[in-house]
């Protein structure tokens, strides 16, 4: 059977992690337009027209490409979605927060595209790098507690698969119950005072659409006895690596992850 020809042909991905799963299932000729905020892969930015941010899209121009699916991610583009569909357009938006369920939405998005074979394939070599990194973690003789800062003005922790991805890497997060919460706003922690009494041992910043200061974190009021500045324990992981709920957090960020615990246990285990 010729896969080609299942699916979708004229695809818009209104955020990054479809884009860049179309491409490794080499399927990136189905796109048709991509989120302005897409940064993997890099040469996504030169092949594909930019039609969306997050929060808005250019619905004209989306419905000049004639596409024949969108595929979106989460409540915050319900309105983009509601006008794409009232104008007749197929729309799948997607709301993963876990680590599994990255997974099921690769796997039905390969499906979709005729790919679920290559697709099942990928997340097959994933998951067990993911098992070994889990199993390094915990084998270490002692686990570093992590503070993952989304933002810092307030400072809003991790959401729940940078959480789990955390603990595979061998750490353990500081903020596993605000984790829970979906929404960045339900994330925010408030007084700095709680993340100094939680003593994380290393600060992972990924402060969306900035870079991470990590002098600015150092020089935060009562900070200067948490081990992670003191150790100087401060680092960065780009927010395209860690902070799209698709691929790319599931390699580039989480082996970043890994190594920072590895390195922090040689120094500190």
């Amino acid at each position: 059977m010729n896969t080609a020809t299942l699916g979708p042909q004229r695809i818009v991905c209104l955020t990054e992690e479809t884009t860049e799963w179309l491409y490794l299932l080499g399927q990136e000729a189905r796109i048709v337009g991509i989120s302005g905020y897409t940064v993997r892969p890099r040469r996504a930015r030169e092949d594909k027209p930019k039609v969306s941010a997050f929060l808005n899209a250019k619905i004209d121009k989306i419905l000049a490409l004639e596409p024949d699916c969108v595929f979106g991610f989460s409540d915050l583009q319900a309105d983009i979605a509601s006008a794409l569909i009232r104008a007749g357009v197929q729309v799948t938006v997607f709301n993963q927060r876990s680590v599994a369920q990255i997974f099921d939405m690769l796997y039905q998005v390969a499906a979709v595209v005729g790919q679920a074979e290559q697709g099942l394939a990928w997340i097959a070599r994933t998951r067990a790098r993911l098992a070994a990194m889990a199993e390094a973690g915990r084998a270490l003789p002692r686990r570093p507690r992590v503070y993952f800062e989304e933002w810092d003005e307030p400072c809003i922790s991790g959401i729940r698969w940078v959480s789990e991805l955390v603990g595979i890497a061998g750490g353990d997060d500081c903020f596993p119950e605000l984790a829970l919460m979906p929404l960045g706003k339900d994330r925010i922690i408030g007084e700095p005072q709680r993340i100094v009494d939680r003593a994380p041992d290393m600060v992972v910043g990924s402060w969306c659409g900035k870079k991470f200061r990590p002098e600015r974190v150092a020089a935060r009021p009562g900070w200067q006895a948490v081990p992670a500045v003191r150790d100087g324990e401060l680092h960065e992981i780009k927010s395209a690596d860690i902070l799209q709920p698709g691929p790319a957090a599931l390699t580039d960020g989480v082996e970043r992850l890994h190594r920072l615990v590895m390195d922090w246990s040689a120094r500190h285990g």
